[in-house]
């Protein structure tokens, strides 16, 4: 019986308080939505250290059969020759802190993992990219050392670095990185404040029937509970709507983004669906303890 009228309670409290209802899913849809675009954005720069951070190794690409570079003479590169550029690079520890070597498959897989959710994923096949070498350097500043030591060495195609045009790169990275942090900050305090301004409101308006309800004996936990429901169940239809806009963000813009540059490695659809459980939760604590905070200073009956 307690359990019914609290439940004909949640739903008296949102059909009479309509407009506060949906203020809190407005307030907690757009705040949710700014909290996941910046989330979003912090996994957006993983996902583009996940594939630059490999250019910032120095990468040893090996001749091929059909290759176009003028060292390897339109021949491949020979198990001999393989062994000579792992020697040496052995021998240059400890400048050279870690060797990949990373066949043809093993390129072309790595290629359809960081550009799923780009055009070119689909144009690439198995032998594109060649065998090769990947480089971590203790101290990338170095580069060119490794550079100049494999440059025209036999059955070596091409080294390739971007250190001095990715710097400028990760520092902007860095400052994204903090700014969606400060944004999901922001917006998580936007919504408490809002949300416990609008259950003092509603505590406010219905304080003759909660007094009543003491009078009779009801217990604080009957009388603030209802209150607490209709803020949580009103945050996660806010959520829910969030969800909803930042899918269709991501399902619509992340192909333009594509489109505009190709050779970029984005985020797709299943990266909502990943941070879907945790706004959930955030909202769902953040409503019953905003609520129980507010009611408890506000309600006093």
């Amino acid at each position: 019986m307690r359990l019914q009228f609290m439940l004909s309670e949640i739903w008296i409290g949102l059909r009479r308080n309509a407009s506060i209802a949906i203020s809190v899913v407005l307030v907690t849809m757009v705040s949710m939505y700014l909290l996941g675009l910046g989330i979003l954005a912090q996994r957006q720069v993983d996902t583009f250290k996940g594939y630059w951070y490999d250019r910032v190794q120095v990468t040893i690409f090996l001749c091929t059969a059909d290759s176009g570079e003028p060292d390897c003479g339109k021949k491949a590169v020979t198990e001999e020759q393989k062994q000579a550029i792992r020697s040496q690079l052995q021998q240059m520890k400890p400048l050279v802190k870690q060797v990949y070597y990373e066949s043809e498959q093993e390129a072309y897989d790595r290629f359809q993992e960081q550009f799923r959710n780009s055009p070119l994923a689909g144009n690439i096949r198995v032998g594109d990219i060649p065998q090769n070498f990947r480089v971590q350097l203790s101290d990338p500043t170095k580069y060119d050392v490794v550079v100049s030591s494999f440059e025209g060495a036999p059955g070596v195609g091409r080294v390739q670095d971007q250190q001095k045009t990715l710097d400028k790169l990760f520092k902007v990275m860095n400052v994204i990185t903090i700014a969606s942090f400060a944004l999901a900050a922001l917006m998580v305090l936007c919504a408490v404040l809002l949300m416990a301004t609008t259950i003092r409101q509603a505590a406010f308006s219905r304080r003759r029937e909660t007094g009543i309800m003491k009078l009779v004996g009801a217990s604080n936990f009957t009388i603030r509970f209802p209150f607490v429901m209709e803020t949580v169940l009103a945050a996660v239809a806010g959520v829910g709507l969030s969800v909803v806009f930042l899918w269709a963000t991501v399902r619509w813009g992340i192909p333009y983004v594509a489109k505009v540059f190709p050779d970029l490695a984005l985020i797709g659809v299943s990266d909502v669906w990943v941070i879907t459980p945790w706004l959930a939760g955030l909202i769902v604590v953040v409503a019953m303890g905003t609520s129980w905070v507010t009611l408890w200073r506000y309600l006093r009956v």
